[in-house]
C-alpha cells in the first residue's frame, strides 16, 4: 500500500500538529464528499494519512489531515493550492484543500504502489538503470514545477511514489522560505544516491530518518561506487556532483535532459558505455551524433596534419640543400627498438631528427590525485594502442576544473631507461583542454599516495596556465632539455573543455605519442 506524505519537515512543522480532539474515524465523510476508509500512516510531521473515497466521483483518494487548522495549517494548505496548478504525469494530482479551523486536510490522488523508501527497504539498492528511470521522472516533474516559479521543497524517498503500473510520481510539496530550486535539484542527487546505495546523503532529524550515508572525516558521503560495485563511473560522478555544494547546481531541465539520455541508453542495453550524453533537440528525441561523421572528421584532420608536416619538411629539405655543407635531412620516424641510438648520451651537439618512441600498455598508467576515485585505471592502454577509435574517456564534470574536486588527471609514461626526448603529441576528442607536461625521477607507486607524490613533486616543463597554453584538439607539448635524459613523463590535464552536447565538461584522450632521439 502506498505510503504517502513522508518527507522533510518545514519550519511550520517543527512543533508537530496537535492531535487532541476531532480524531477522524473510518466511515466519516469530510466536506460531505470524502469518506475515510483506512488510516494508512502518520507522515514525518505527524499528519494522519488516510485512504478514502470521493463519493461524488467514485474514485480513491488520499486524505492528509492536520489538527488544528487555522494559521498552523496555512503552509500545508498554501503548498497544496500551489501544487494543484501544476499538471504533470509525474506529479501527484491535488484535488482539494480545506480548512475547518479545528482541523485542515488536503485531498489528493491515491497511487497504488509504494514509496521509494519502502521499495529499497524491501528489495535493497536498485540496479543503475532503474535508479536512473526513477530520478528521471522526478527531475522531469521538478522542471515543470520550477517553470511556474514554484519550489517543491520535499523531494525525498518517502514522497517519491512508484505505482504498481510502473508510474513514478512526486507527492507532498511543502516548500517554505528556506527551500530553493537548488535544494530540489540536489535532492535528485540524493534520490540517485539512495536508490543506488540504500543510504540517504542528506542529514535528517525526524524519527523517520533514513539510514545515513557512510561518510569520511570531513562529513562527505562516500561515492556510490565505494559503497557498492557495479555503479557506472559516469552515473557515480553525476550523483556526487549533484550532492557537492562546491559544484554549481544545474537547472532541473538540464538534469532531466541528462537523465533522459541515460534512461534511453539503459533501454538500449548500452548503459555501461554511455559516457557523456546529449541534450534532446527541439523535436524532443535524443540526438545521437553520427559516429561515422566523427570518424570522417578525425580522418580529414589527420590528413591535414600529415600534409602540413610534409610541407614543413619539404621546405626544410630545399633550404638545407642550398647550403654548401648540407647533409640530407631525414624526417621523424618510428624508433623500431625503442632504445636510444648513438645520440642518446647527453651532449650539446645536434641530436638529429626526433623519432617516435613506441609506447606499450605496460609503460603507461592513469594518475588520479587522492581526491579522485581511481575508476579510470586500465584505460591508459587506449592512448598508446594506435587506434583512433579507442580512447581514455574522462568522466563528466559540471565545472572545467574537474568540478573543483581535484587538481587534474593525467597519464604517466615510464620508459625502460632514460633517454633524450623532444616532444609529446596529444590527440583529443575536442579542443579546449588545458594540459601541462611534467617530469620526475621515479614512480612512487600506483596508489593514491603515489599519485599524490607525483602531482606534488614532478617538475613542470610547460605552463598549462600560461596565456600561450596550447588548447587545440591536437596538442604538442615540449620543453625538454636536449642535454638531459628523461625516464618518467607526466601528461597532466588541469582543465576540461565544454562538451557541446552535454551541460558540462568532458574530453577523451585518443592518442599520446612520445618523440625522442
Amino acid at each position: 500500500m502506498t505510503q504517502v506524505g513522508e518527507g522533510h519537515e518545514t519550519a511550520a512543522d517543527e512543533g508537530g500538529p496537535v492531535l487532541t480532539f476531532g480524531e477522524p474515524t473510518a466511515g466519516e465523510i469530510l466536506a460531505e464528499r470524502y469518506q475515510l476508509e483506512q488510516h494508512v500512516n502518520d507522515d514525518s510531521a505527524g499528519r494522519q494519512v488516510w485512504r478514502g473515497i470521493d463519493v461524488v466521483l467514485r474514485r480513491p483518494v488520499a486524505v492528509v489531515l492536520r489538527h488544528p487548522g487555522g494559521d498552523s495549517a496555512a503552509e500545508m494548505l498554501q503548498a497544496a493550492v500551489a501544487a494543484s496548478r501544476v499538471l504533470h504525469p509525474n506529479l501527484v494530482g491535488v484535488y482539494d484543500a480545506i480548512d475547518e479551523q479545528e482541523r485542515a486536510y488536503v485531498v489528493r490522488e491515491w497511487v497504488d504502489g509504494e514509496s521509494l523508501r519502502d521499495l529499497v527497504a524491501a528489495e535493497g539498492p536498485l540496479d543503475p538503470a532503474r535508479a536512473v528511470a526513477i530520478a528521471h521522472s522526478v527531475a522531469d516533474a521538478l522542471a515543470a514545477v520550477h517553470a511556474t516559479g514554484m519550489i517543491h521543497g520535499n523531494v525525498h524517498p518517502g514522497t517519491t511514489l512508484i505505482g504498481d503500473d510502473g508510474r513514478v510520481v512526486l507527492a507532498d510539496a511543502r516548500a517554505d522560505a528556506a527551500d530553493s530550486t537548488e535544494a530540489d535539484v540536489r535532492a535528485v542527487g540524493g534520490l540517485l544516491y539512495f536508490a543506488l546505495t540504500g543510504h540517504w546523503p542528506h542529514a535528517e532529524l525526524s524519527a523517520s530518518a533514513l539510514p545515513d550515508a557512510t561518510r569520511d572525516t570531513s562529513g562527505s558521503p562516500a561515492a556510490p561506487r565505494q559503497v557498492r560495485a557495479g555503479v557506472p563511473a559516469y552515473l557515480d560522478d553525476l550523483t556526487m556532483d549533484l550532492l557537492d555544494r562546491r559544484v554549481a547546481a544545474p537547472a532541473a531541465e538540464a538534469i532531466t535532459a541528462e537523465l533522459s539520455r541515460l534512461d534511453a541508453a539503459a533501454e538500449d542495453e548500452e548503459f555501461e558505455d554511455v559516457g557523456p550524453l546529449r541534450f534532446t533537440q527541439a523535436g524532443g528525441a535524443p540526438s545521437e551524433p553520427g559516429r561515422s561523421t566523427r570518424k570522417i572528421l578525425l580522418g580529414v584532420g589527420a590528413l591535414v596534419v600529415i600534409a602540413v608536416i610534409g610541407l614543413i619538411f619539404g621546405i626544410q629539405a630545399i633550404n638545407d640543400s642550398s647550403k654548401p655543407d648540407a647533409t640530407p635531412s631525414t624526417p621523424a620516424q618510428v624508433d623500431p627498438g625503442g632504445q636510444p641510438g648513438d645520440a642518446g648520451t647527453a651532449s650539446s651537439a645536434p641530436l638529429g631528427n626526433p623519432v617516435k618512441i613506441p609506447l606499450t600498455a605496460d609503460m603507461v598508467r592513469i594518475v588520479d590525485p587522492p581526491q579522485g576515485d581511481r575508476n579510470d585505471e586500465g584505460e591508459s592502454k587506449f592512448v598508446v594502442d594506435g587506434d583512433p577509435d579507442t580512447s581514455w574517456k574522462l568522466s563528466y564534470y559540471l565545472q572545467p576544473n574537474f568540478g573543483g574536486r581535484k587538481e587534474g588527471m593525467g597519464v604517466l609514461i615510464h620508459l625502460p631507461q632514460p633517454r633524450a626526448l623532444s616532444e609529446v603529441r596529444v590527440s583529443l576528442s575536442a579542443p579546449g583542454a588545458v594540459i601541462d607536461l611534467r617530469v620526475g625521477d621515479k614512480d612512487p607507486g600506483n596508489s593514491r599516495d603515489g599519485d599524490k607524490a607525483i602531482v606534488s613533486s614532478y617538475t613542470k616543463l610547460s605552463d598549462a596556465d600560461g596565456a600561450d597554453a596550447n588548447t587545440g584538439d591536437k596538442q604538442i607539448l615540449n620543453g625538454f632539455d636536449p642535454d638531459t635524459k628523461y625516464q618518467y613523463v607526466l601528461v597532466f590535464l588541469t582543465k576540461l573543455p565544454r562538451n557541446e552536447d552535454t551541460p558540462g565538461y568532458q574530453v577523451n584522450v585518443n592518442e599520446i605519442e612520445l618523440y625522442g632521439y
